[in-house]
């Protein structure tokens, strides 16, 4: 089984992934940390590697190569990822989605008690800050993985099971993910 999850930016996806895996006793891949790493390497930030990727599509080619391969590779896993659900199509498409407003505050909580993603814009130092940048951030990734594949990584029909996690908390996103994964599971 292979479990895919995309959502909005503060929707709890990379929480809830990692939760996933670690019940299910799965490996987790992240293929956000990729692009960081990437940007990282070349001394830039995110969005300054945003916008070279968005001039040069090897980059993203690299990535969904990866997936495809990791695909052949592996019959148990869960990844997150903005493709996956187009180039796993096998996969169980989970797609988490959150008001921007409630998405800038839960990120913003997450920058004040560990900035573990130093690259990322330095301008993320307020709520509305992080609101604008999270608004901006979907309307470019859904401009390039449209020019790129012809796709809309955000459409809900793309999806198995979408899930507002605007007000819930993490258990509870959790125990509705894990009930639909069990449902999965038992076809």
């Amino acid at each position: 089984m292979i479990i895919s999850f995309n959502g909005q930016e503060g929707s709890g996806k990379s929480t809830i992934s990692l939760m996933v895996a670690k019940k299910l006793g799965f490996s987790h891949y992240y293929m956000g940390q990729i692009f960081r790493d990437m940007a990282k390497e070349k001394g830039m930030t995110l969005p300054e590697f945003r916008k070279i990727c968005d001039a040069d599509p090897s980059f993203d080619k690299k990535v969904d190569d990866y997936l495809v391969q990791l695909s052949k590779e592996q019959e148990k896993f869960v990844i997150e990822s903005r493709t996956a659900w187009h180039f796993i199509p096998q996969s169980l498409k989970i797609y988490l989605k959150v008001d921007s407003r409630v998405a800038a505050k839960r990120i913003f909580k997450g920058l004040s008690e560990k900035n573990n993603r130093g690259n990322e814009d330095k301008n993320l130092d307020t709520v509305e800050n992080i609101q604008k940048s999270i608004l901006q951030r979907r309307k470019e990734d859904n401009e390039r993985y449209f020019s790129l594949y012809g796709i809309h990584q955000d459409e809900e029909k793309n999806y198995d099971f979408v899930l507002d996690t605007t007000n819930l908390n993490v258990d509870e996103v959790f125990e509705k993910i894990a009930g639909i994964i069990e449902k999965y599971l038992k076809k």
